[in-house]
């Protein structure tokens, strides 16, 4: 539904449009809280792909970038994509509480740093997490009102082998073992406040994009609201 702005008789006076642009500015310089999105899905379901897409769309979110012990693939950046530690380093990040959430996913292990988290919270800034449903439970307890939970489903598991053939990064002995895992992922799959099927990329994309517009509208996420609603009523209301 788009949303209409009704026409007023006196647009087109100095007083009328000097008000309206005081109306644009005070909406334009609401703060709100920021979000934690978790978009998860089995491999080869498309979370990745769907979340380069999301960051390229929406310059209001950052990826949240993982440390990991497993090795560096082409094409990744250490410091974009993830930053690759050893099991030492990982170990000594564990001990000392740095991780939000962590998880061993096909022998390696996955972990969020815990301090640029906090930071964007604070800041009101979005941060996009492509974890699976381990991290997404461990976040639970810590941001239940900042997290935003999205399961991307393949369209079918045919496809979804289909998929993982495709990327030619993969030994047949290993996608045997991702098709055997995404059963498993996938029964987690009611754990998540939202459920996509992904058969196609650009309407999936939409569909994760309006989520994020309905939940960055909530009520309680818009910190300034309180006082820009008494400006335009006054505090007797």
């Amino acid at each position: 539904m788009r949303c209409s702005i009704p026409s007023l008789d006196a647009h087109g006076l100095p007083e009328a449009r000097t008000a309206m642009d005081q109306t644009h500015l005070d909406a334009t310089t609401r703060q709100r809280r920021g979000l934690l999105i978790v978009l998860s899905s089995p491999s080869g379901a498309g979370k990745t792909t769907i979340s380069r897409m999301l960051l390229d769309a929406d310059d209001e979110i950052a990826m949240s970038v993982s440390a990991t012990t497993r090795p560096m693939r082409p094409g990744e950046h250490e410091g974009k994509d993830y930053s690759f530690v050893e099991d030492d380093e990982f170990d000594r990040m564990i001990n000392d509480g740095e991780f939000v959430e962590w998880a061993n996913v096909f022998g390696y292990r996955y972990g969020t740093p815990k301090a640029p988290v906090k930071d964007a919270l604070r800041e009101g800034r979005d941060i996009l997490f492509d974890i699976d449903w381990q991290g997404a439970r461990q976040l639970e307890p810590d941001f239940k009102g900042q997290l935003v939970t999205i399961f991307l489903l393949p369209p079918s598991m045919a496809e979804l082998e289909q998929r993982l053939r495709d990327r030619g990064t993969d030994s047949p002995e290993v996608v045997a073992d991702r098709m055997q895992r995404a059963a498993d992922e996938i029964s987690h799959w009611a754990e998540y406040e939202y459920v996509l099927v992904n058969d196609e990329m650009d309407g999936c994309l939409a569909q994760v994009r309006a989520i994020i517009a309905a939940e960055r509208s909530k009520r309680v996420r818009q910190t300034s609201l309180n006082a820009f609603v008494r400006g335009l009523i006054g505090p007797e209301h």
